[in-house]
């Protein structure tokens, strides 16, 4: 019963309506502790390049700061960006236990385990799958900058070409400190950032991480700050020129 009613949500709306466009093909990913749900568009096995989205925390808490029990995202802004990108190969990727409540979900994968070595892990494994031998570039959204960052710097034999972050959290214990929350005791932090080609995108009006916060974590050159643009609204946000 619990599989037909997955099948039957993402076949359909895959979460608050959002149907992907037609060139986009839902692809769950197993992997050795979970199955991860991505949406791909593969047009040119030729072109050695790839474009992968990183999915941020999702829905892991809810207004009054509790954990929920489903983080899959409310929102669709990276599935939006992923999938109004016009490059030749796109993926998608959730991160785990979104869209999937696979039997080995926990609460702490989704809260202070969100970035833990398992969590990576599972990342890298899915990573290593769709991108074989490609040259990547990988964009993460708040908590998924996080990721693309540690899937970069613990994956030195995987062709990452560029990194790009959105509403990024790149120092988690900074993050918590700033906000008075409880520390993520589970995860892993970024220690250093991956030398390669990057750029940050910036909300100036983003009070869930901060401009003051992100440029802690940067060189301001690497920062492009969005006028107007908060957490969960980038507008017409193009990260391509």
């Amino acid at each position: 019963m619990k599989k037909i009613i997955l099948l039957l949500f993402l076949s359909g709306c895959a979460g608050a309506g959002w149907v992907p466009p037609s060139d986009f093909t839902y692809v769950p990913i197993k992997t050795e502790n979970y199955e991860i749900a991505t949406w791909q568009k593969i047009n040119n096995t030729k072109n050695n390049h790839i474009h992968i989205y990183i999915e941020g925390d999702g829905n892991a808490f809810d207004a009054y700061g509790q954990p929920t029990n489903n983080p899959t995202p409310h929102g669709t802004f990276m599935r939006d960006l992923a999938t109004t990108d016009n490059f030749e190969n796109v993926v998608y990727v959730a991160r785990p236990c979104q869209f999937i409540m696979d039997k080995n979900c926990s609460e702490s994968d989704w809260t202070s385990g969100r970035f833990s070595q398992k969590i990576i892990d599972t990342e890298t494994q899915v990573i290593k799958q769709i991108a074989k031998n490609k040259n990547i570039t990988i964009i993460g959204y708040s908590g998924g900058a996080m990721v693309s960052g540690l899937l970069i710097t613990q994956n030195p034999t995987l062709k990452f070409e560029k990194w790009i972050t959105i509403a990024g959290v790149l120092d988690h214990e900074k993050w918590t400190q700033y906000f008075g929350d409880a520390p993520l005791t589970e995860s892993l932090n970024l220690k250093s950032l991956p030398k390669i080609e990057q750029k940050h995108f910036v909300g100036a009006r983003d009070r869930t991480v901060p401009y003051e916060l992100a440029k802690q974590w940067v060189p301001e050159k690497d920062i492009i700050v969005i006028p107007n643009a908060t957490h969960n609204n980038f507008g017409n946000l193009k990260i391509f020129d």
